[in-house]
């Protein structure tokens, strides 16, 4: 199956899981802690074993890498060329909160790159859907538009993340040029510079791998980089045994040279 009528395929599972996840959002559903002191409910359950069970039924069948099932062995993963890298649900203390930012994010990893993501919101009703050689999308009320990075604003508007910010991500802002700054929750960060409603996005907190396939995937295809921080290498998945992500940063407007204006800042 080639990649566009597989990402359409992947769209679906994700509304589906969407659904499955709204079914818990409207409930008094508990909360419980993971061992890394993250939260847990069952709508992140219900989400992944819906998006594992339909990705396994389609052909040819890869490997499946989930948040919620993620106990697999590096020596196992790294014989992997192609792989489904999942989270269920992105941002469940948004979820938690009520506050309609998460994601269903389903990427395609290939040799280390997502070469296909689908970020669904359910509660915002958007999606935004991208692989490589087909192009980035985002889907609202019905209509699919074509997405691109803009270029960067005189005043340029950095979206920072609404639920985890640290002491590094306040010294980075700092030190950037004068900004506009907006915060959002799960993957929907990477997708705002990819519609060009933001110029830049700096990660300086923990994410895991899966938290940023899919996203990535959007904003690379709509034109922007994704860069690691502090060593601005490009960010690539299932190269070590760990499944952190070091910093990074995705930068709408590559051209622009932000590397250099932020060294000066």
């Amino acid at each position: 199956m080639t990649l566009a009528p597989l990402l359409e395929h992947c769209l679906a599972i994700a509304e589906e899981a969407g659904r499955a996840i709204l079914k818990v959002y409207g409930t008094d559903f508990a909360v419980t802690q993971k061992e890394d002191h993250s939260p847990l409910t069952q709508a992140d359950l219900a989400a992944h074993h819906c998006i594992v069970g339909r990705l396994g039924a389609l052909d040819p069948v890869y490997p499946c890498l989930s948040e919620e099932a993620a106990d697999i062995p590096y020596e196992t993963r790294r014989q992997w060329s192609r792989y489904w890298l999942i989270d269920p649900l992105d941002g469940t203390k948004e979820f938690v909160r009520r506050n309609g930012e998460f994601t269903v994010n389903i990427a395609l990893i290939d040799g280390g790159e997502p070469i296909l993501g689908v970020v669904h919101a359910p509660v915002l009703g958007v999606s935004y859907l991208a692989a490589r050689g087909v192009g980035a999308f985002r889907i609202s009320d019905g209509q699919r538009q074509a997405i691109h990075t803009r270029r960067t604003a005189a005043r340029p508007t950095l979206v920072v993340s609404k639920s985890h910010h640290d002491a590094a991500l306040d010294a980075f802002l700092a030190h950037a040029p004068e900004h506009e700054a907006l915060s959002r929750g799960s993957s929907l960060k990477f997708c705002l510079v990819a519609e060009g409603s933001a110029d830049l996005y700096p990660r300086t907190g923990p994410t895991s791998e899966w938290d940023t396939a899919a996203g990535q995937c959007v904003a690379e295809q709509a034109g922007a980089s994704v860069w690691t921080l502090p060593d601005w290498v490009p960010l690539r998945y299932n190269q070590k045994e760990g499944l952190l992500n070091p910093g990074f940063i995705v930068i709408g407007e590559p051209a622009y040279g932000w590397r250099d204006k932020l060294k000066a800042a």
